[in-house]
């Protein structure tokens, strides 16, 4: 059975993802619909959610992991990710090409292992490369093993690591793949994707 993938435009999928995050409580810090929305505001971005059935209810379905991500350029405005360029100096070329920064994302604990995360992953890497992009780079934190192993599975590589002296599952991974157009022959799931009214 495919997966169900519904996207969404900035606002109704800004408030989705606030829903969301209430559902994580490893995120230190849940990501607020304006935040969201000041983020994503004037640039390429996908904002995608997974949905599945209920156990104890068949038909009904449910938001169980989402994934978002937007373009990211060489000359950013905005602190944070005029930092992430810096630490990505070096690592990604950004001269004349187009790189796609998966920003946030994760499935519910509940929901997991059942391959929510790798269909959005490979939705997300497919929509980036039809829409120009050359480059998928994301970031993570080495305590994260379960995602770490989806993007190894995936092939992203490792282009930076950031050790955390005090707490190594604190340390920041950087991967990136680049986007070939045989990019979905390695692709294994089955997916549906709606475009959410």
């Amino acid at each position: 059975m495919p997966h169900l993938i519904r996207q969404y435009s900035l606002e109704p999928g800004a408030l989705e993802i606030q829903y969301m995050e209430e559902y994580f409580e490893e995120f230190q810090r849940r990501k607020t619909a304006e935040e969201i929305i000041e983020r994503l505001s004037g640039r390429e971005h996908l904002i995608l959610l997974a949905l599945s059935s209920l156990p104890d209810d068949p038909a009904t379905m449910v938001p169980v992991a989402f994934k978002v991500g937007h373009e990211l350029r060489c000359s950013e405005r905005d602190p944070r990710l005029q930092d992430l360029v810096e630490r990505l100096g070096g690592c990604v070329n950004f001269s004349g090409r187009r790189v796609f920064y998966s920003w946030i994302g994760g499935t519910r604990a509940e929901f997991r292992g059942r391959g929510h995360y790798r269909a959005l992953t490979e939705q997300q890497e497919e929509w980036a490369q039809r829409h120009g992009f050359n480059e998928l780079v994301v970031k993570t934190k080495n305590k994260f093993y379960a995602m770490r192993s989806t993007l190894d599975h995936l092939r992203f590589d490792i282009i930076k690591f950031e050790y955390n002296p005090l707490d190594s599952g604190e340390s920041k991974l950087y991967l990136s793949k680049k986007l070939v157009p045989s990019i979905m022959e390695e692709h294994k799931t089955l997916r549906r994707v709606e475009i959410a009214a």
